[in-house]
């Protein structure tokens, strides 16, 4: 019987995903894992490096590299790192710089840094995305539609008090995707906006004896 750690059969395409920490980005992770090498990104090394040695120790394929997103340049090395120049889904789930202050008292770095990690962040990754997506369809049809997929919040659909700058950034990423939609489904590549509220219960912020 194999081991568990021998090497699976992967599709030649890739899966990329930007925003990589312990919560819903590592389960993902591990999904397409299954199928496919993933590629995954963060700020700081210590939060993809973990996932990265769980794939590969359970067979699957995975690099990571430490990226601000909204640094046009790193974004634009990290996808022409990408094996095969071929996408089979992208993943945008950048958790965009919670702050939580009236407005009044928000500094313009405040401000602005919910729409550089959303709004400009997202655009960053469509653009470098999109073309490796739409390379996939280049060898005929694939088994799945190539997929560019943003996550969101309740403050994307819902701004409130307290929140402007968190709620600015999400709206400005949830138009993007809606814009994105309907020019790139025509052609083939699936683009979606997905709602993820609530915070997230992680194993390991549970006390022992509830694990």
């Amino acid at each position: 019987m194999a081991s568990k750690s021998a090497s699976r059969t992967l599709s030649p395409l890739s899966c990329i995903i930007a925003g990589v920490g312990p919560g819903t980005s590592a389960s993902i992770a591990r999904k397409f894992a299954q199928s496919y090498p993933v590629v995954l990104l963060a700020r700081t090394p210590a939060n993809y490096e973990p996932l990265v040695e769980e794939i590969n120790g359970n067979g699957g394929k995975a690099v990571g590299y430490s990226v601000d997103i909204s640094d046009e340049d790193a974004v634009k090395g990290v996808f022409g790192k990408v094996e095969g120049g071929k996408l089979a889904a992208a993943i945008y789930n950048v958790g965009g710089g919670f702050v939580r202050k009236p407005f009044l008292e928000l500094t313009t770095k405040e401000f602005t840094g919910g729409y550089q990690s959303n709004g400009l962040g997202g655009y960053l990754f469509a653009k470098y995305s999109l073309p490796l997506l739409l390379a996939s369809l280049e060898s005929g049809k694939p088994s799945y539609p190539p997929s560019l997929i943003f996550t969101g919040a309740t403050a994307s659909v819902k701004a409130n008090a307290l929140v402007a700058s968190f709620s600015t950034g999400k709206w400005a990423l949830r138009a993007l995707a809606s814009s994105l939609a309907k020019e790139f489904g025509p052609k083939g590549v699936h683009v979606g906006h997905v709602i993820v509220s609530g915070f997230l219960l992680l194993l390991l912020s549970l006390p022992r004896w509830l694990r």
